[in-house]
């Protein structure tokens, strides 16, 4: 009976390590490269404009002296 037990574990277990394969990156190395820099050139645009704001705000307020 024991040996029914362990191999009922076994495969829980085994089922288990398989979902949480499934749960991983499922992306190959060329495809997350080009995601990341499309994140990449998006962030650059908002800083670029954030960064621009700025540049306008500080413009456009007298500094005190």
């Amino acid at each position: 009976m024991a040996r029914g037990n362990q191999r009922d574990k076994a495969r829980e277990a085994n089922q288990k390590k398989m979902a949480d394969m499934k749960k991983g990156n499922a992306m190959s190395g060329t495809a997350m490269a080009a995601e990341k820099e499309k994140v990449a050139a998006k962030m650059r645009e908002k800083q670029a404009a954030a960064d621009a704001k700025k540049a306008a705000e500080g413009a456009a307020a007298p500094k005190k002296k």
